[in-house]
């Protein structure tokens, strides 16, 4: 199969969808691989990388949206993308369908074949193209919370670990998943006091077993809720629901219980945000302020980092890569079941039932098209 990889193209995007070590991987397995000149340039990976492992380079994105079967991205296409996608053609990349009706209409109008990274899913509930980016989005949402915390970001002035004598900044995160346990983790090194809150008790136990004393567990509910905000600093708000919109546990009304100068973090707003004040944004313009509360809501956190989250996403990506180009995405999908879950539309039909409803759209069961 002929495989392309293109530069991305969303602000601030510097991630790359293969390394050179991936395309000598798929070059072995006997596919032909086309990579777009400069795509792994922000990752640390130099065109000359990609020859010397036996990659055609091209010159423009045009040349590798026409000439390739599969086009592997990191994120969705943008609008000036959308008219270079073919009917048949297999694209591999985080989408969020459920947070956008003109990517999911754009994608269906194509007939492409578009398989998200963020709605594989393996029998045991994991999502393994999801999981890495998340622990560095986990981590990284501390990081950006503490910067936007001191006072000439709008924020409380607060220090995250405090010093002897002043008491720590207090961390909220609600949603005790991958992105919720590594923020915890990092805030806890840190030394703020954390508390994590979530429905599921098992992760809460769990939690509480390996964390260290400083951070707290908590049942998530509306009371909750509403009484770790009073004391929040920072939220780090992380809730989902594999390929649907986010449920927005965080109302408007509630920023008035805040301290003024506290920062939202929304790792959930790749999804629709998990909070009702919550608009996307960008590395360029990261943050902006309702109500006296800052929210820091960029779309594509780990792209800040492309280094480690290149390497991180394509370890993870490249077993799946290898499965679709060799067998193809039919015979893929009825071999895999975590494949043919990452499935969301084929030749205009949405076959992911949470994108379909999320905008009252017509849904297919995929297995119909198999045949």
């Amino acid at each position: 199969m002929v495989i392309g990889v293109v530069r991305e193209r969303k602000t601030e995007e510097n991630r790359v969808a293969l390394t050179p070590a991936g395309v000598e991987t798929l070059l072995a397995a006997g596919h032909e691989v086309w990579v777009e000149k400069e795509a792994g340039e922000a990752s640390g990976f130099r065109d000359e990388d990609y020859r010397a492992a036996g990659a055609k380079l091209s010159q423009g994105s045009e040349e590798v949206w026409r000439g390739c079967e599969l086009v592997t991205k990191v994120k969705e296409p943008v609008p000036e993308e959308y008219s270079l996608i073919r009917r048949g053609q297999i694209v591999f990349a985080y989408f969020h369908c459920a947070a956008s009706l003109e990517l999911t209409q754009a994608l269906s109008n194509s007939g492409c074949i578009a398989i998200a990274y963020e709605t594989i899913q393996e029998r045991d509930g994991s999502l393994p193209l999801l999981t890495p980016m998340s622990e560095v989005a986990g981590r990284m949402a501390i990081q950006q919370a503490a910067k936007y915390l001191e006072r000439e970001h709008g924020g409380r002035g607060v220090l995250l670990g405090g010093v002897p004598g002043v008491a720590p900044a207090n961390v909220v995160i609600i949603g005790a998943g991958v992105v919720g346990t590594n923020a915890a983790k990092m805030a806890a090194g840190w030394g703020a006091r954390v508390s994590i809150l979530d429905v599921n008790l098992q992760k809460l136990r769990y939690l509480s077993d390996v964390l260290p004393p400083n951070v707290v567990t908590l049942m998530s509910n509306p009371l909750n809720i509403r009484e770790a905000l009073r004391e929040a600093d920072v939220v780090i708000s992380s809730v989902l629901i594999p390929g649907a919109k986010a449920p927005k546990l965080v109302k408007r009304e509630h920023l008035a219980l805040m301290k003024k100068g506290a920062v939202i973090v929304d790792v959930a707003i790749d999804q629709g945000g998990s909070t009702e004040t919550s608009r996307p944004t960008n590395h360029v313009n990261p943050i902006y302020e309702v109500d006296g509360i800052v929210h820091y809501c960029v779309t594509n956190m780990p792209g800040a980092m492309p280094m480690t989250s290149t390497l991180a996403l394509t370890n993870a990506t490249l077993p799946y890569l290898l499965q679709i180009a060799g067998k193809g995405w039919k015979k893929a999908c009825r071999r895999s079941k975590a494949i043919s879950s990452g499935v969301n539309t084929v030749y205009g039909k949405i076959v992911f039932q949470p994108v379909a409803e999320a905008f009252g759209l017509p849904y297919q069961k995929l297995d119909t098209l198999l045949d």
